[in-house]
């Protein structure tokens, strides 16, 4: 019997959804574990559970804060110089153990879903076809 979904993920992901789904040609589908978001093959976002003594791929979450509990964490892309502040910001970032350009993301009750939604718009428009990230409006352009 497998437990249900943490009510935390099941809110994040409900956000995400929303955000996600508003970029063009963007989808959504389970991953592995958890849930992601793909303009074509690429993944835009993705949101699981971390579990240190539990996670399969501990590795992988290495350099996440010392935690015992359960973290909703999502990894999306980042453009530099972006990527070099949000890591040097610290909590709730942090760097994954693979990828150039990926970002982990802590949620938690300070999560702000502003930022979220910039930097999904970010990810995506790094990874999106030119003529589809062209028709995104972005901050600061």
């Amino acid at each position: 019997m497998t437990e249900p979904p943490d009510p935390m993920l099941l809110d994040v992901i409900k956000r995400l959804r929303e955000m996600c789904l508003e970029l063009p040609e963007a989808y959504e589908e389970d991953a592995w574990v958890g849930v992601r978001w793909r303009i074509r093959p690429r993944t835009i976002a993705h949101v699981r559970m971390v579990q240190r003594d539990l996670d399969p791929q501990p590795t992988a979450y290495a350099l996440l804060p010392d935690h015992t509990e359960p973290l909703c964490v999502m990894t999306f892309r980042s453009p530099s110089p972006e990527y070099e502040a949000l890591l040097a910001s610290g909590y709730p970032f942090f760097r994954p153990d693979w990828g150039e350009d990926v970002v982990g993301m802590v949620f938690d009750d300070d999560t702000d879903w502003d930022e979220v939604r910039e930097l999904l718009t970010e990810s995506y428009c790094r990874l999106a076809p030119k003529r589809l990230a062209a028709r995104i409006d972005r901050p600061g352009e």
